[in-house]
Order: structure tokens, then sequence, then C-alpha cells
């Protein structure tokens, strides 16, 4: 798309967005926490793009995924992860379903990604997560969902294996068991093999709204100390204590953002401008405007640099809703966390020392 630069060149204005609500989407019009007003958009989204096609998988999805992320499913507990919350899934879809339409609208017929390609890309989003949940029969030995983050999307692609044909997309399962490895790092991108060029673009346009969802949030760096940091310790990925030696990647939650922007520059924009072939141009022809997914990403890391360089941690003071089933949620995730270090430190794996607003003992 000509004219359309790199993600990383954009430039942050701060009028028109500085006034977004903390649990709204990046143009501040869509309550991302709520099922029913995402679910009203993407259906909004669908039907101007396919006006003879059903929606109805995809309304099915919305109403279950209510359901098993609530915990209101005779199967499955609620999402019990403060990171990978409900706000999260839903912003992903959304974005999805943005993207999907800028992609039809700057494509030929023939190369169109059509409403049965959209509606599995739509419900794969809506469970991209689902490996999070823990299963009440098979999964009591877990705590809490957090440790099954390095499984989580091959889990995800069982469950869409299980659930695809309960809504009637018995044919699209082993499609989506292959695309969801796009919103994850189980599998090597390149080692995804799919047989039509559109299989692909959907992949990457779904690997992409789940990066941007995550890094256009206005709380983002809030979220990665406070929430993400928790998860990577209760997962054994911040502290790795299963090999001969104990290996700290990230010291607490304010580590976590010093290395973000690493994160970003060597595998996150990687993605976004290579293996996914710069998808995230397609919102401009969605908003026929500027990007503001890529506003936000650029405004966010732009200020973590500031902070990182001027060592003003302060001026990270949001304290966002956290939308998970369990009222005191967080705060039990947080206190595995704790737990865990605790044990670390009193069989002298690691030394607690400094300190921290997540772990008071641990810098």
């Amino acid at each position: 798309m000509p004219g359309m630069e790199s993600i990383a060149m954009t430039a942050v204005r701060d009028d028109y967005y500085q006034e977004r609500r903390s649990e709204f989407d990046v143009t501040n019009t869509v309550d991302v926490s709520s099922p029913v007003a995402v679910r009203n958009a993407v259906a909004e989204i669908f039907v101007e793009l396919y006006p003879n096609a059903s929606f109805d998988p995809v309304l099915m999805a919305f109403f279950d995924f209510e359901r098993y992320f609530t915990g209101s499913h005779a199967d499955y507990h609620g999402v019990d992860t403060s990171y990978h919350d409900i706000q999260h899934t839903l912003d992903m879809t959304l974005a999805l379903a943005r993207l999907v339409a800028g992609y039809e609208h700057t494509h030929g017929s023939a190369d169109r990604l059509g409403a049965d390609r959209a509606r599995l890309g739509l419900v794969t989003a809506l469970y991209h997560d689902a490996g999070y949940l823990r299963h009440r029969a098979r999964d009591g030995h877990a705590l809490n969902g957090a440790e099954f983050t390095l499984r989580h999307v091959s889990r995800s692609a069982e469950f869409l294996g299980e659930y695809l044909p309960t809504i009637g997309l018995d044919a699209d399962v082993p499609v989506a068991k292959q695309i969801v490895h796009f919103t994850g790092y189980e599998l090597s991108l390149d080692s995804i093999e799919l047989e039509q060029p559109q299989d692909s673009a959907i992949g990457h346009l779904l690997g992409t709204a789940d990066l941007l969802a995550q890094m256009a949030d206005r709380c983002y760096l809030e979220k990665c100390r406070d929430r993400l940091f928790a998860e990577f310790v209760v997962a054994g990925i911040a502290i790795d204590d299963t090999g001969v030696e104990t290996v700290v990647r990230y010291r607490s939650g304010k580590d976590l953002l010093r290395k973000t922007l690493a994160f970003y520059e060597y595998s996150a924009r990687d993605r976004l401008d290579r293996s996914f072939n710069r998808a995230y141009r397609y919102l401009e022809a969605y908003f026929e405007a500027e990007n503001p997914y890529v506003i936000f990403v650029s405004k966010n890391l732009e200020h973590l640099g500031r902070i990182v360089e001027d060592d003003t941690w302060d001026e990270l003071r949001r304290h966002p809703p956290c939308f998970m089933p369990a009222p005191d949620g967080e705060s039990h995730l947080t206190e595995l966390a704790l737990e865990r270090i605790r044990k670390l430190a009193s069989a002298n794996k690691i030394a607690l020392t400094g300190n921290h607003r997540l772990l008071p003992a641990f810098g």
C-alpha cells in the first residue's frame, strides 16, 4: 500500500487520542470489556462485507465465549489470567474484524478471504487464548491458567478442534489448528503449512491483531508490569528453575518493561513487518485515514522509552480494571507469584534484594 511507513516510523499525535477510556478500543467508541458491544461491532462489519452470508456461527461463538470465560460452562473454570483477560480477547477480535474489512476492501474478488474464512478467523480470534482456561476434570493439578503459558496455543488448537464442530464448522478444524499458532511462539511461523494463500493471510491478520491489541492498549505498560510479570512468574518464564541452574529472565515487572523495548525491536516488529507481511496496513483501508492502532503502539513505546531513560517509573500510575469472573482474581494471581518466589528464595535458588510494588523484596 503506497505511503505506508514501518510501524516504528509512525508519528504520534496527542489530541484526539488523549481522552481514550481504559476499557475502550483505540477509537474510544467500543467497550472492549463487553462481549455484547464487541459482538455488535463485529456483526456490523461482517454484515456490511458479506450481506448474504450467515453470521450465526460467530454469534454462537460469542454466546459460548461468555460461558467459557466467565466460568458458567460446566466443564471449565473461568479465565484467571489477569493480563490475558476477557478484555484482551474481545479487543483482539474487534481488531481482527477491522483487519479483515481492510483486506477485503483492497483485494479483487478472486483474492478476497470470503465469508467462510472470515467466520473462521473471528471464531479463532475469540478462542485463541482458550488454552489458558482450566478444564475442571483434566486440569485439576493447575492452580492458575498461567501455568499453561508455554503451551497455551497448542491447548487453544485442541480446544478449537473440539469446539468448532459444535457450531457447524467441522471442515475448518485443520486450518484453525494451524492458524491459531500465528498468535504464539510454540511453532516457528515458517513451519506452519497451509495450502491456500488466503489461509495464510487470515493467519497473518490473526497474529497482527493479537500483537496490536495488546501493545495499543491504553494501559499496556501498567498491565505488563503488574499482570504479565505475575503470569510469567507462575509460568516459570520469569524465573526458570527446571534445569541445572536457576535462570532469572525478569527480576521484576519493571525489569520486564525495560526489556519490552528489545522485545518489540527484535521480535514483535519483525513479526509485524516481515512474518505478517505488514498486514497492519489494512487498517488504513478500513479507517480510510491514519491507523489508530499504530499510533497507540508508537505512543506506548515512546512513553516507555522516556521512562526508562529518565528513570521516571512513577509516571506509570494507571490502575486499569481487570475483567475476570473472580473479583479477587488479580490479587490471587499476584499471591501465587509471590508464593513461588518465596519458595525459590527459601531453597536458596534466588536472592531477594531491592524494592518493587509487585514483589516488595525482589527488585
